[in-house]
């Protein structure tokens, strides 16, 4: 079989299709802090997916001795890239992320810590510590924390409240996600968790506020409910499910600050990095 090109190699494994969604987060962050500080956006979209992508090489350097076991197709272990080099390539990244996010402030830069160091808990401990999906939301909730901080209004409640309903949809996604290494019924519990964003939006708008949130609300329920589905059924494909819900991150951001900003903005914004994430899971997937 011929071996892909080692660009693509390292698309791979930054999880490249994931980007979109990390993007997503930084803007509704950004906006639900007061926005404004347009020049702050490169440093925090940078800064954001190079942790991400830090975290995600530094998962397959810490996940390479179970891959030669049960997933030799990684890069790893396939021979495509060597693992030292995927562990100075994660690390640097992590630091490359920290000192982006340090152009948006102190704080941001704070939190971008307490965001490497959760990545790094997750990247060592996912495979035995049975709530690691927990830590993958806390590390979105961190993004949402030095986003909200970056806006010119600084960080509020908005994006503590909305970084956290997304922690606990993620959470659920990730549960959903861990069927992909193991093969046992998928509990019903965790798809509760992916209606935390619904219903803050139902709790938190109300008046003029409220339609809005509404009818995006049954958009975001509609792709959670025909992602998820088939794990009522007891079947399915748990990367494809788990590759949707995650998709599915995007709406929940557009969720959290369609009620705040102008329609046609947002729904450019947040329908594109949607319909980018899921060609890029084509084009890139992780599993």
């Amino acid at each position: 079989m011929k071996s892909a090109p080692f660009p693509r190699t390292l698309l791979v494994l930054g999880r490249v299709a994931d980007w979109p969604t990390i993007w997503s987060n930084c803007l509704a962050g950004w906006w639900l802090g007061g926005g404004g500080t347009f020049w702050k956006l490169p440093f925090l979209l940078l800064g954001a997916s190079a942790l991400y992508a830090g975290g995600a090489f530094l998962n397959d350097a810490f996940d390479a001795d179970a891959d030669r076991l049960h997933r030799p197709e990684r890069p790893i272990p396939a021979g495509k890239i060597s693992a030292p080099l995927v562990w100075r390539i994660g690390f640097g990244l992590l630091v490359a992320g920290i000192f982006l996010l340090l152009f948006c402030g102190q704080l941001s830069a704070g939190a971008a810590i307490l965001l490497a160091l959760f990545i790094l808990l997750y990247d060592f401990s996912h495979k035995f510590f049975t709530a690691a999906p927990w830590l993958l939301g806390a590390c979105r909730f961190w993004i949402y924390i030095i986003a909200g901080a970056a806006g010119a209004g600084g960080l509020n409640g908005w994006p503590i409240l909305c970084g956290g309903a997304l922690a606990f949809y993620v959470a659920g996604q990730g549960y959903v996600s861990r069927r992909k290494s193991n093969q046992t019924p998928i509990p019903l519990w965790p798809l509760l968790l992916l209606a935390a964003p619904i219903l803050l939006a139902m709790a938190m708008n109300a008046g003029g506020f409220r339609l809005r949130a509404v009818w995006l609300s049954v958009g975001v329920l509609a792709w959670t409910v025909s992602s998820a589905r088939n794990v009522f059924r007891g079947g399915g494909n748990p990367a494809l499910i788990g590759s949707n819900l995650l998709a599915g991150i995007v709406l929940v951001d557009w969720l959290a600050v369609a009620p705040q900003i102008p329609f046609w903005p947002g729904a450019t914004v947040f329908l594109a990095l949607f319909a980018l994430t899921k060609w890029l899971q084509k084009f890139a997937p992780t599993a």
